[in-house]
């Protein structure tokens, strides 16, 4: 490690991942605004050359270096191909990222990144990226997304546990996973299990049976079997639920993800975040909390003991 960044004062951020339409940029804009209200400075980069309208204050636009229409345009390639020559081309230019970051000195940093997932599970052009901020002494944690509406699909779902877990073990950073929209899960089908199956990941042979009752996957239980054997094996994937109009769960998901990348907020960003938890409920903020949907699948303690009562 060089002298400069043994003198570097640390710097903490997430490194916001995930496939295409999980609401990765939503997120960016919903965690810079919440943290700003318990007083955190967040400065949000933006690292996908294919995003262009952004609602967040962006401090630093990968745009300024490269964008991915133009890489099409030029060296006629398509959307995939694009954007790993992008991420490869921020590899090769390290130092515009330094000399823009430098400018957000002391902030807290939140990278929005691209959605190819190839760039997540075997493409190393983002995770030499990521590298190189920890030696610029970033302490990031990735937080990886997935649209909540794939627990509908017991097939889906399996698919999302494998996506996760390579991620996981291929990023190599403290990892948060999150189950995004949970306030729009209903409106793609019933869950079959309680929402807690989902976000612990609790015994999936379950999920192998229920998947069998589907013709089309009877005849291929035995690697499905495989595949949930290889997550349970690893037991790292679990997720956090989140609705980012809510205030409990972007609280939930922040402290997770604090607690992955060892952030450790002072006396006055503690009293705001309670005073914002206890605020009325103002024009910024919906409460269709994500309680909601799962107390529609968890049943209650106390229902749950008038029902033994009956029995008895």
């Amino acid at each position: 490690m060089s002298e400069a960044s043994k003198g570097a004062s640390l710097a903490f951020g997430q490194v916001v991942i995930g496939p295409p339409g999980s609401g990765k940029t939503t997120y960016c804009h919903g965690m810079q605004e919440f943290m700003g209200r318990i007083g955190r400075q967040v400065s949000v980069v933006n690292l996908d050359p294919a995003n262009e309208a952004m609602p967040y204050q962006c401090a630093v636009d990968i745009a300024e270096l490269i964008t991915l229409p133009d890489v099409m345009e030029n060296l006629k390639l398509g959307p995939n191909g694009g954007l790993i020559y992008c991420m490869e081309y921020l590899e090769a230019n390290f130092d515009w990222l330094q000399e823009k970051l430098a400018a957000c000195r002391g902030h807290y940093y939140l990278f929005d990144c691209p959605g190819q997932v190839e760039l997540y599970t075997h493409h190393d052009a983002l995770k030499n990226v990521f590298a190189q901020l920890a030696k610029w002494n970033f302490r990031l944690a990735a937080v990886h997304l997935v649209d909540s509406h794939y627990c509908t699909d017991p097939g889906k779902f399996i698919s999302v546990l494998c996506t996760s877990l390579a991620t996981m073990l291929h990023v190599e950073l403290p990892h948060v996973n999150v189950l995004s929209k949970m306030d729009l899960i209903e409106q793609y089908g019933k869950l079959a299990f309680n929402l807690d199956y989902y976000t612990e990941v609790l015994d999936l042979s379950y999920l192998v049976d229920h998947l069998a009752s589907d013709p089309f996957f009877r005849n291929y239980r035995r690697l499905n079997e495989k595949l949930v054997e290889v997550v349970e094996d690893y037991s790292l994937v679990s997720f956090v639920p989140l609705n980012v109009q809510d205030k409990e769960s972007m609280r939930q998901v922040m402290q997770a993800v604090d607690k992955a990348n060892g952030y450790s907020f002072g006396d006055q960003e503690h009293r705001s975040l309670e005073a914002l938890m206890s605020a009325a409920v103002g024009a910024d903020f919906h409460f269709a909390s994500t309680l909601a949907v799962q107390e529609k699948y968890v049943p209650s303690q106390d229902k749950a003991v008038e029902e033994e009562v009956m029995e008895l």
